[in-house]
């Protein structure tokens, strides 16, 4: 009989109300597939920061003008021939002309340039080459301002000026054009679904070898319509992000085929000991059930974590994304169990004359690691040192103009801009809103600032008393020191004047999100280590596992360096350059996502090897017994996330690849590297220390030291 515990209690209620349970998930589930189409369109494409400066001065541009703002400025660009000049009779009539085409094609823009102000800023240093500014109107959307850059280009694909082509670029027409250069367009959310899904159904089928297989999948399939029933209200109510709908429809379908995943795998080994029926089920989940919580528990307070820090979006990101792992345990410690207990022994006929052992291959390399525990764990080390020193070169911000489009008439038109000496500043201004009196006084400050190229502030930019300088910085605005010149356009010009622009809301965002980033990794680690410290009666083991994690993390952001931002593999896989830079937000989502996920894997092991030095009081044994019981599982496990971001990699936008090499190359590393080699090498090292628990401390956390512990 199984000792009597809360899981147990639950497992064995669940049992007895079979219809009741299943009839409230089939329920739920038919309801979040009829609310998938309402909750995605809750879902908000803006990525605001209230509060900042930049966010402040973008709102009043949109909301007076109806363009611009947080959105990169349209580029067209025109080298004459030699010989002429912008002054040359004709010139400033067919920019106009050029212009208006661009206008007509999309509406509702404010252009400055040459051709409607006179102003030199416009023009390079030889007269021949000019540029235009056309602030378009604000759009959402995953790629947002891409679509009016196209209709740009078209416009004038067949209009010169003195005989010379009229090319558009820009950020967005830069990336446009590394999109349209990229292999394929990418794939539908639906598309991705069904990618990552076939490829775990392969792996399941590999794992179980019956019709067991398609069990994690139903879970799945019911954990994933619940969620987006869940987020509904909550995006209904107040901002989420639309990446949400990415991580519920990706994230879900893995956590949610990992967690049954690990329930099946036990319930197998309890039947093989002889269990029958409803106690197999039980004694499955008193052991899994209660890892599975533990685990769920985790990935849920790493990304609630996000909550500390002070911007919507993210915060909508963590408390959204906390349910996508308590809905999948709520249907692994419900929903499995009676599924199990039905037609699971039918479903896995074929397995029933097999005997369940600890894997052979995986005891042999856990005995060979354990013999060479120094050397196994210097050499893991070393390499995951490596990616980490990586990860120390990230560059912050926005990708800079020239990391973008090497090809293509967007391209060509940047290259002109740098030819002539006007430079990729063009494509990342600042506008600075002056609330009140004539904005020349504040044209001249801007323009004795270092590292300003010009200011301009055209009379058709002027509404309600306020009136709009554009500012063009020499250096990209998105570069260190861009954001070093709009630190000094800020201090040079308080008072009435406050500067946004794409570039400056990039920069209020990484001051924002970074400065509080210690707080919110202190907040993760010190719940996580809490958790564990109950689940495994120890100090050491619930420490060394944090230590692991932020170690897994900055191997994740290494890689995340080395293969965009250095281009080592972008260009290669999907067709797309080095970005020079990492999107700001970036590092920290993957912090919040790899940080609990990877957990999992350390709650699968590590109870399994708590077990087992309960059991035999061998350290060495518990490292042999945990990673030949667990080796298979964490890496089909892995295999299987891993299957899910590399199909939300071909998905559309470059921020998403990147978010997909991060989670899915980093959770490879985690299952192998660390989890295979470092994490058994470091229990091995410190023998009996792993299970110290002072009782002061067992006193704190209220727990018994010789308490009854969870295992997988």
């Amino acid at each position: 009989m199984s000792k009597r515990t809360a899981m147990t209690t639950l497992s064995r209620w669940v049992l007895a109300h079979k219809k009741v349970v299943v009839g409230l998930w089939v329920l739920l589930a038919v309801a979040g597939f009829a609310a998938m189409g309402p909750a995605d369109r809750s879902f908000q494409q803006q990525f605001d920061l209230p509060g900042t400066e930049a966010f402040d001065a973008n709102s009043h541009i949109a909301q007076t003008y109806g363009n611009g703002g947080d959105i990169a400025p349209l580029v067209p660009v025109v080298s004459l021939p030699r010989g002429m000049t912008v002054d040359s009779p004709g010139v400033r009539a067919e920019l106009r002309h050029a212009l208006a085409k661009i206008q007509a094609a999309v509406p509702h823009t404010r252009v400055a340039s040459y051709a409607s102000t006179g102003d030199r800023a416009f023009v390079s240093a030889d007269g021949r080459t000019t540029f235009a500014l056309v602030s378009t109107p604000v759009a959402g959307g995953v790629d947002p301002g891409q679509a009016e850059a196209r209709a740009a280009q078209r416009a004038v694909q067949h209009v010169t000026v003195a005989g010379a082509p009229v090319r558009v670029t820009g950020l967005n027409a830069l990336r446009a054009g590394a999109a349209d250069g990229a292999r394929g367009e990418g794939a539908s959310m639906a598309t991705e679904v069904l990618i990552a899904g076939g490829g775990a159904l392969l792996v399941l089928a590999l794992v179980f070898a019956s019709w067991m297989a398609v069990v994690p999948m139903l879970m799945a399939l019911v954990a994933i319509p619940t969620t987006f029933l869940a987020v509904w209200p909550l995006a209904s109510a107040t901002d989420v992000s639309v990446i949400v709908k990415f991580l519920i429809a990706l994230v879900g379908l893995a956590i949610a085929i990992d967690y049954a995943l690990l329930v099946v795998v036990r319930w197998r080994e309890e039947r093989q000991r002889g269990a029958e029926g409803e106690e197999a089920v039980v004694a499955a989940m008193q052991h899994a059930g209660r890892a599975v919580v533990f685990s769920g528990t985790t990935v849920a307070i790493s990304l609630l974590a996000l909550v500390a820090l002070p911007v919507p979006f993210l915060r909508s990101i963590g408390i959204a994304g906390m349910l996508i792992p308590l809905v999948s345990v709520a249907v692994a410690i419900t929903l499995l169990p009676v599924v199990l207990a039905t037609v699971g022994p039918r479903l896995d006929r074929r397995h029933a004359g097999r005997e369940d052992h600890a894997s052979r291959g995986w005891s042999r390399w856990a005995g060979l690691v354990v013999r060479h525990r120094l050397i196994a764990a210097v050499a893991s080390t070393a390499v995951l040192a490596g990616l980490v020193v990586a990860a120390a070169s990230i560059q912050l911000g926005n990708p800079q103009a020239e990391s973008l489009a090497q090809s293509g008439s967007a391209r060509a038109a940047l290259e002109q801009l740098e030819r002539s000496g006007i430079g990729t500043g063009a494509l990342s201004p600042f506008e600075t809103v002056v609330r009140s009196g004539d904005p020349a006084g504040v044209v001249e400050q801007i323009k004795a600032v270092d590292g300003v190229r010009s200011a301009v502030a055209p009379p058709a930019w002027r509404r309600d008393d306020t009136s709009l300088i554009a500012v063009i910085p020499a250096h990209d605005g998105n570069s260190a020191e861009g954001r070093a010149t709009l630190d000094r356009i800020r201090a040079a010009t308080s008072g009435d004047a406050a500067t946004g622009g794409e570039a400056a809301q990039s920069a209020d965002f990484l001051d924002a999100v970074y400065g509080n980033v210690p707080l919110v990794i202190a907040l993760i680690a010190v719940l996580t280590f809490l958790l564990l410290a109950r689940a495994f009666r120890s100090v050491v083991i619930p420490l060394k596992a944090v230590l692991l994690n932020l170690l897994s993390v900055g191997a994740a952001w290494g890689l995340l360096v080395i293969v965009w931002q250095h281009g080592w593999g972008a260009e290669a896989i999907w067709g797309i350059p080095a970005t020079n830079a990492i999107n700001v937000e970036m590092p920290i989502v993957v912090f919040a996502f790899l940080f609990g996920i990877s957990m999992d894997y350390q709650v699968f092991i590590l109870s399994r090897m708590r077990e087992a030095y309960d059991r035999t009081g061998s350290t060495d044994a518990a490292v042999v017994e945990g990673i030949g019981r667990t080796g298979r599982l964490v890496t089909s496990a892995a295999l299987i996330l891993g299957l899910a971001f590399v199909a939300m990699s071909a998905g559309p936008g470059t921020e998403a690849k990147m978010f997909a090499t991060a989670l899915g190359g980093g959770i490879l590393l985690d299952a192998t590297l660390i989890r295979g080699v470092l994490a058994p090498a470091a229990v091995a090292l410190l023998g009996r220390w792993n299970w110290w628990l002072p009782r002061p401390v067992a006193r704190l956390l209220r727990i018994e030291p010789k308490a009854a512990t969870a295992s997988v």
